[in-house]
């Protein structure tokens, strides 16, 4: 990631959440702490926030922006990039020149971009990172839903009921998770489920994108229960047991070789 947008990245956060410790910022934006470290010192040298014992805090006195309980895309897409691209790839297989489908937004899901370039497709889609790719590098018709923009996890999101998404209907619905395991697919905030599951409602099918990492982890909220799911894409690193628990539960998986390198 580049310096400037790290640094952009560290002063979004703290304009949503006032303080955060260099330790979370490592965490978050997938840096080192002397990484870090470096840019708060910069960045309060000219004055854009404020360095404090143990991390940083934001010159605004309140928050400026809404909180969304999620990682920055720009980061996640880094995380295991390759083996994403092996399960996005294998993703697109699933779909027919013709087909109408729905992506909902995330880092997994966004690789499904370079795979879609020659096929003919119609795809609802609330990421706008990925409406742009697809737009400009294939002739699928892309419909976004309506809503607010949030940069920090390009996509867009609706606080209203109704919306242009209950005007659409897909054979399948492909989305990324932080958590699959026997409590469900889960989600790290509210107003994320409340869009997916007005996209769910618009499918005939669920395909779930989760790198083996996600495979048993735990978030803050369930999505929906796993007798919902038809297709789970993970690696050949997913733990064994949890595979079995899946196909016993009616879920078709498919898994792909996971990089060397990750």
């Amino acid at each position: 990631m580049l310096e400037k947008h790290r640094q952009q990245l560290i002063k979004d956060i703290l304009d949503q959440e006032q303080f955060a410790s260099v330790r979370s910022l490592t965490e978050k934006l997938n840096a080192s702490e002397a990484t870090i470290r470096r840019d708060i010192t910069k960045m309060s040298q000219r004055g854009e926030i404020n360095k404090i014992r143990g991390g940083a805090e934001s010159i605004n006195g309140e928050p400026k922006k809404k909180h969304l309980s999620s990682s920055a895309f720009i980061v996640d897409k880094t995380k295991r990039a390759q083996t994403k691209k092996l399960i996005a790839k294998r993703a697109v297989e699933l779909c027919a020149d013709g087909d109408s489908i729905i992506i909902n937004g995330g880092s997994s899901t966004y690789m499904m971009g370079e795979f879609l370039s020659d096929m003919h497709l119609n795809i609802l889609t609330n990421s706008f990172v990925l409406a742009s790719y697809i737009t400009e590098n294939s002739d699928s018709q892309v419909t976004l839903p309506g809503g607010e923009i949030y940069r920090e996890q390009g996509i867009i999101l609706s606080s209203y009921e109704k919306d242009s998404t209950e005007n659409y209907h897909g054979t399948m619905m492909f989305m990324g998770t932080p958590g699959i395991g026997k409590f469900g697919v889960m989600e790290s905030d509210p107003l994320l489920i409340r869009s997916e599951q007005k996209l769910k409602k618009q499918t005939e099918k669920l395909v779930i994108l989760a790198d083996s990492s996600k495979v048993g982890k735990r978030s803050n909220f369930i999505l929906c229960p796993l007798q919902e799911v038809d297709i789970l894409i993970t690696d050949s690193k997913a733990d064994p047991e949890s595979v079995r628990y899946f196909e016993e539960q009616g879920i078709e998986v498919i898994l792909v070789e996971a990089a060397d390198d990750e």
